[in-house]
């Protein structure tokens, strides 16, 4: 089994960073809470009817964007 250490996971982060971290540069550039209201909004989900799982919508956003534009990356 692997097992990450923390002062590895710590060392692995900052070479991320180092590299340039797409995460990172994009939380720098857009402000992403602008937009949680309004996909509150529109996906309105009372969670007790079943469903979704409780994520993060905003973390949701940033992920699709960052699959997005890996995919996008792959194709060229």
């Amino acid at each position: 089994m692997w097992q990450v250490r923390l002062f590895q996971l710590s060392e692995q982060l900052k070479r991320l960073s180092d590299c340039g971290d797409l995460f990172e540069t994009m939380n720098r550039s857009v402000d992403f809470e602008a937009f949680r209201s309004k996909m509150e909004e529109a996906l309105a989900h009372d969670g007790v009817s079943g469903g979704w799982l409780a994520y993060d919508l905003v973390e949701m956003l940033k992920e699709l964007i960052l699959a997005a534009q890996n995919s996008e990356q792959r194709a060229h």
